[in-house]
């Protein structure tokens, strides 16, 4: 991706502009930044993936004023001629080759922090209420119209009376109407509200990663302990002293834990392969069926489902870290750049890499490349 070039997507900014002057600082409105946009799949389609178990799905309906929130699968979709509802379609890039081409038009904010595609389809009126994320969004209208109020809200407090995280004292301070093509970038927590203006209405949401200190830890500590010497020495206290309190915990045994934890994380390289292997890890959803190895003089292609990221000494697919060197680091970078491998890039690799990206084949991770 030419991250300095100008781009009607970013409204004539580069990716390069984009960054340093909105990512996380202040919202863009983008008029045609998508100027032949179209839905990556039909209303038929979406509903028939909503109802589908390996798919996350939630239908919101707010009939006469009274919010509901379902849980999918969801079966049956209301009339498109009811007003009042809408069906969210989580992680379409999972399922269908469009959506992850949508998806990665935006590969110029860092893979460890791009998530998916959702689509939103609602009937007229349809919305999920004034709400904040806490990550970025791109929100892309597809199809129909849907009208946007916006604001820098910093004193929100959430109903209490609803399913949903629904802002009760929400102060727009902008209004717009978004037509096919159009786009809108929020930074996190920035208030907003979409409503569906007419039937037929659909937007797709770019959503980024963004973990808490908190969720961060709980996801790497078990992977630090993976490779702990099992072997390693024995809590001992052979200068233990009678106590009078057998209940307070001994100040010796405080240091010994604290050097455990810190022991774990200074391990060469112990931190940065967890945190791959932990930003890769596919959801609980993602599926990949068996292949067989890849075909020799053949190129090689990311599943769409694949997540794959490198540091300075690894390579990580799917939860799973390598360690990689030389000319296979270059390849295997490579291919996590740009998600293919020509078939000349495949004729280069070691036999050792060779014999690891036909592992990856056969579990699914990798497909063969098409003419």
């Amino acid at each position: 991706m030419q991250i300095a070039l100008p781009t009607p997507m970013l409204a004539g900014l580069s990716p390069a502009q984009f960054m340093r002057k909105h990512w996380q600082k202040k919202p863009l409105l983008v008029r045609q930044a998508f100027a032949d946009a179209e839905p990556p799949a039909s209303l038929k389609e979406l509903a028939a993936l909503a109802a589908r178990d390996d798919v996350e799905s939630r239908l919101v309906t707010a009939f006469d004023g009274d919010w509901k929130l379902k849980q999918g699968p969801i079966a049956r979709l209301p009339a498109m001629s009811k007003p009042g509802w809408t069906l969210l379609v989580q992680g379409l890039d999972q399922h269908l080759a469009p959506a992850r081409a949508v998806l990665d038009l935006f590969r110029f904010v860092p893979d460890a922090r791009l998530d998916d595609l959702m689509l939103s389809v609602a009937s007229d009126g349809g919305g999920v209420g004034p709400h904040f994320d806490s990550y970025d969004v791109f929100l892309i209208q597809l199809a129909g119209r849907r009208r946007w109020r916006i604001g820098a809200q910093r004193d929100a407090v959430l109903r209490d009376d609803v399913p949903l995280k629904i802002i009760a004292n929400f102060k727009p301070e902008e209004e717009f109407v978004l037509e096919p093509g159009d786009m809108l970038y929020l930074p996190p927590g920035w208030a907003h509200d979409g409503v569906a203006v007419g039937p037929g209405c659909i937007t797709g949401s770019v959503g980024f990663r963004a973990s808490s200190v908190e969720g961060m830890a709980a996801e790497l500590l078990p992977r630090l302990l993976d490779d702990v010497d099992t072997a390693s020495r024995l809590y001992a206290d052979p200068r233990q002293e009678a106590s009078a309190e057998p209940a307070r915990v001994p100040a010796a045994l405080v240091d010994f834990a604290r050097r455990a934890v810190e022991a774990a994380v200074q391990r060469p390289q112990a931190l940065e392969r967890a945190l791959g292997e932990a930003l890769t890890e596919p959801k609980a959803t993602v599926w990949f069926e068996p292949g067989e190895p890849l075909p020799e003089g053949q190129g090689a292609v990311l599943d769409r489902r694949s997540r794959m990221l490198y540091d300075a000494a690894h390579v990580f697919l799917n939860g799973e870290s390598f360690r990689a060197g030389g000319r296979d680091a270059v390849l295997m970078r490579s291919l996590a750049d740009n998600r293919t491998l020509s078939a000349a890039e495949v004729a280069r690799l070691s036999p050792d890499a060779r014999e690891l990206l036909d592992q990856w084949t056969e579990d699914g991770w990798v497909q063969p490349q098409t003419p």
